[in-house]
């Protein structure tokens, strides 16, 4: 995973300053490569009552993280689309004790050739995504498979 880029220093900027759930969350963009997004968030506002990850933190992160792998990847080709979460299914598998950690990527068997290739036919394309946040045990503790679509602006 490579370091943060002044490209995702801005991004990571508009998002805390346009979606006021990635703030209070304290989200932070810790690392693309140009396949895996990494994005984290500290526990400590995004805790529940039991002294572990809120729920609906992990659904946040997990989907913050795919929309912002498809933002950066559609940046760096100059590309300038609105992206959408069309579908997703969330599985809790275990509690998370400690800080959200985990990386975004395209779901196994997709790829980004077919999607630049649909969306510049088209003006809009949809890809599958997978997010995971690891546990303790190094099994996942909780992970997102979800389909995102970009369209372009007009």
């Amino acid at each position: 995973m490579i370091s943060i880029d002044d490209s995702l220093k801005a991004l990571e900027a508009f998002i805390l300053a346009s979606i006021p759930l990635a703030r209070a969350m304290d989200l932070r963009i810790a690392g693309f490569d140009g396949e895996c997004l990494r994005l984290d968030a500290p526990l400590k506002p995004n805790i529940n009552d039991k002294g572990c990850a809120f729920g609906g933190s992990l659904a946040a992160v997990m989907t913050m993280a795919c929309w912002t792998l498809v933002e950066a990847t559609l940046r760096r080709r100059g590309d300038d689309c609105d992206v959408f979460v069309a579908d997703s299914s969330i599985r809790y598998l275990a509690p998370v004790w400690g800080d959200l950690h985990a990386e975004a990527r395209l779901a196994p068997g997709a790829d980004w050739s077919t999607f630049f290739t649909t969306l510049d036919a088209r003006g809009r394309a949809r890809g599958d995504f997978t997010y995971v946040v690891p546990g303790d045990d190094g099994k996942p503790a909780a992970s997102l498979e979800a389909r995102f679509v970009a369209k372009r602006r007009a």
